[in-house]
């Protein structure tokens, strides 16, 4: 079974024992960020540094001309990954023998939302969602088709993975977060989801909806979840608080604006990569969700992209909506090369402070085979200690 560990290239970078130790692991790939978002990072065998702080959403890399003149355009990262670090690192897992895809962020960026206010979902209440850019946006799509295209395809990659490729909403680990006073439910976390700006406005007109209406239901919906009284049930519970019709209206907007910007993404990632490279999607098999694991219609996607990464920590069950919908490829032009199946790759956190197992990680996967699986992916080498990487070199033996 073919095996990726997640990596920053900080993780890489000025520690020459990095890519051997990944190696050792007995993984055969690396999935390395090349486009990331704002985060605070441990690396706990660094011998210059233990925190590393992305202080906003970046490339790693030094973009290209493509973006000259345009206001939407990718941040160059500061001291914790100058120059070219992806591919410096890229380069050094290379050497160690190990196969390197791109790990590419996309709807995700907090610091475009505080320096284009414009382009953010904006909330029912007026509320505006810096970190999570309003994917129905014209100018907006154009920049994260262009930021898949290049980032995913550096120099040297045979494949990638594409985060945040749809809807983000309200649910967000922002810095000191302080929202999780009221329970929302899934229902809840949806109409606090929804976008009202102008771009969607004229969507949901598209759909017989009143955007004017709609804001009014949505915060009559919520009114007794304010009061402490969370809605039970997933969909259905949305259709309860917005009636039937208008729930399904609202979902058949937002997930053709996600439908159609993936498949415009990933068709510009392969226009840009070799023959060959294999473009897949971190995705939730429940098309209305939010956030990094983008939803999806699971038969629709995996006729697009060569396969899902599917979180699968705490539960693989996710999968069986992915598994009937395996299809093989020989129906694609860039890839006569070889015929295989498209990807259903369980992604496992292996760090135990994260909430992950790596102790139970050769049953989690087998679980995960069982399901459907072909792929691991274990999040994530760098984050994790000496204990956990010794626990997953332990249970990848055994997989063999």
């Amino acid at each position: 079974m073919r095996t990726s560990a997640f990596l920053y290239p900080w993780d890489v970078v000025g520690d020459p024992a990095a890519p051997a130790r990944v190696a050792g692991l007995g993984v055969q790939q690396v999935t390395l960020a090349s486009a990331y978002h704002s985060t605070r990072a441990l690396t706990p065998r660094h011998p210059r540094h233990r925190i590393v702080t992305a202080e906003h959403a970046a490339v790693l890399y030094a973009p290209d001309g493509r973006w000259e003149g345009r206001p939407l355009r990718p941040y160059e990262a500061g001291s914790w990954a100058p120059g070219d670090a992806y591919g410096e690192a890229a380069e050094a897992l290379e050497a160690a023998g190990l196969d390197v895809h791109t790990w590419v962020v996309l709807a995700h960026n907090s610091r475009m939302g505080a320096e284009h206010p414009d382009t953010s979902v904006v909330n029912a209440y007026g509320d505006r969602y810096p970190w999570a850019p309003c994917i129905a946006q014209p100018a907006t799509r154009a920049y994260l088709v262009d930021l898949a295209a290049e980032a995913a395809a550096r120099p040297g990659a045979s494949g990638t993975e594409l985060e945040s490729l749809g809807w983000y909403g309200l649910a967000h680990l922002h810095a000191h977060d302080k929202i999780a006073g009221v329970s929302l439910g899934e229902a809840g976390q949806y109409l606090m989801s929804l976008c009202f700006c102008a771009d969607c406005g004229e969507g949901y007109a598209r759909q017989g909806l009143a955007p004017g209406e709609l804001e009014d239901r949505v915060r009559r919906a919520l009114e007794p979840v304010w009061r402490g009284e969370e809605p039970s049930g997933g969909w259905e519970a949305v259709e309860r608080l917005l009636g039937a019709e208008t729930a399904a209206a609202t979902r058949a907007w937002r997930e053709e604006t996600a439908r159609t910007l993936q498949e415009a993404a990933i068709a510009a990632v392969r226009a840009a990569a070799p023959d060959g490279f294999r473009v897949l999607l971190h995705a939730d098999p429940v098309s209305y969700h939010c956030g990094a694991n983008a939803g999806v219609d699971p038969e629709h996607i995996l006729s697009v992209a060569d396969g899902v990464v599917v979180p699968c920590t705490g539960s693989a069950d996710a999968l069986t909506a992915f598994a009937p919908y395996r299809t093989d490829r020989t129906d694609r032009t860039d890839r006569t090369d070889r015929t295989d199946r498209t990807t259903l790759a369980a992604n496992l956190t292996v760090v135990s402070g994260m909430g992950g197992a790596p102790g139970t990680l050769a049953a989690d996967a087998a679980h995960a085979v069982a399901l459907g699986a072909d792929e691991l992916r274990l999040y994530h080498a760098g984050l994790a200690s000496d204990a956990d990487l010794a626990q997953v070199r332990t249970a990848l033996s055994k997989l063999k």
